[in-house]
């Protein structure tokens, strides 16, 4: 997973939960999504090749969770088995929120997540690791802490690795890929925001440390899938969006909660288009699955078997995204015939199929046609160069899009495109937008 992580620093601007039983009609909140390699001395090639590495690592994770969801529902969805030389660190592949924890608020810094739900943090008692930015939540420090009972519907649905029960605690271990973390289930009360404060009470895993992984600067994740455990779920969220400014620029972006999520409320420089979000096959919640239904390259349709494009999602958490190996193939052969340059030696192990650009012309400066998804519905996703074309090094182009065995829209297909998940009538649009300008 690539180190895309965004500052998610919450601006409420309609907002009045409830404490306890907070529900949806209220949580109307914007959001500002802060780069994560701001202030931080890499250059973009740097950045571009941390990409390459973070999506390996998440690919790994993904392909676990898939694994044991086909297992545990009795499926017969054949996904690879995740290399066991992959670890899941590094984590920046996510944006993440800033917000404070228990009574008093102890400000906690989250990564965001859409393709897990369990919402938890480095806890002291369980011998988390503190970072300079971010102390261990202290639940003897915060008089709304409360343990979570073993009959309580959390602990009893919740999608863990490992659970017991001891002395009326639920205590779990939870999996990501090959990392996990372990902890006791609790409740507290989360402060978001920044001008005013919203306080919302949310279940969540008082936990130690992510084991064989690195959060780095961060206390913890904040689920945001459609599972049961997660923060969209809890909160009864009814719609939620995002828009990320491009990889390399460092750039804020913003997030949208409730009605403040609506595309049609913002400055778009294209057309709002609305699919269907999907359950998987296997009946998972985990990820946000759309059916994307072909591809073309320019006014090129690519001959790619249905099959190859089934259980695609959209993951906050990939950067370079990917597609089935049958339709990459497609797209390079495309690539090869449409762009007319001689292809090069990759100087990164993590890109495999470059470009030699002509000398003296910069990237910037290179036309390629668009690179369009097309959904069930008739929506198209229109991606532009950088959506799926990056320079590794000077003067060298390259794929950005890597293989895996479901398509993914990662981080780069997502820049500058304000996307809307609405969980509530299970739809999912979105509109090229300049997302530093909304």
């Amino acid at each position: 997973m690539a180190l895309s992580t965004f500052i998610l620093l919450l601006v409420p601007v309609l907002a009045s939960l409830a404490v306890t039983g907070t529900t949806s009609a209220s949580f109307d909140l914007r959001a500002e999504l802060n780069h994560p390699y701001a202030g931080i001395r890499l250059s973009k090639h740097e950045m571009i090749r941390n990409a390459a590495i973070a999506s390996k690592a998440r690919r790994a994770w993904n392909a676990a969770r898939v694994t044991k969801l086909a297992s545990g529902h009795g499926g017969t969805t054949t996904v690879s088995s995740p290399p066991h030389d992959v670890p899941v660190t590094p984590l920046k592949s996510f944006h993440t929120l800033t917000m404070g924890v228990g009574t008093p608020p102890q400000p906690h810094t989250l990564l965001v997540d859409t393709g897990s739900d369990l919402v938890w943090l480095q806890c002291k008692p369980f011998g988390g690791e503190a970072t300079a930015t971010d102390p261990l939540y202290d639940p003897h420090k915060s008089s709304s802490f409360a343990t979570v009972p073993c009959d309580g519907e959390l602990c009893q649905e919740g999608n863990f690795q490992a659970q017991n029960c001891s002395k009326n605690m639920c205590l779990y271990t939870y999996a990501y890929g090959q990392g996990r973390t372990f902890g006791e289930l609790a409740s507290d009360i989360f402060t978001l925001g920044v001008h005013h404060k919203v306080p919302a009470s949310l279940d969540f895993g008082c936990a130690g440390e992510l084991m064989d992984a690195n959060i780095f600067t961060a206390s913890g994740f904040l689920g945001f899938s459609p599972d049961k455990l997660s923060f969209v779920s809890q909160l009864q969220i009814p719609r939620f969006s995002y828009c990320l400014t491009p990889f390399t620029d460092r750039k804020s972006g913003q997030m949208f909660f409730g009605s403040m999520a609506d595309l049609y409320r913002y400055r778009t420089t294209g057309p709002v288009q609305t699919t269907a979000l999907l359950n998987d096959q296997i009946g998972s919640n985990t990820f946000y699955y759309v059916s994307l239904i072909g591809i073309s390259f320019g006014t090129k349709r690519l001959s790619i078997s249905p099959s190859s494009l089934t259980g695609t999602f959209v993951d906050s958490g990939y950067t370079t995204g990917a597609l089935t190996v049958t339709a990459l193939d497609a797209l390079k052969d495309a690539l090869v015939d449409a762009l007319k340059l001689p292809r090069r030696e990759s100087s990164n192990v993590d890109y495999d199929f470059c470009f030699q650009l002509p000398r003296g012309v910069p990237f910037e400066k290179v036309q390629t046609p668009p690179l369009l998804y097309h959904f069930e519905g008739g929506a198209t996703m229109v991606l532009p160069r950088d959506n799926y074309l990056v320079e590794v090094s000077t003067g060298e182009m390259c794929l950005v899009i890597g293989e895996d065995d479901r398509p993914v829209i990662g981080n780069f297909q997502q820049q500058n495109m304000h996307l809307l998940f609405d969980v509530q009538n299970q739809k999912f649009s979105f509109a090229p937008t300049q997302c530093d300008h909304i």
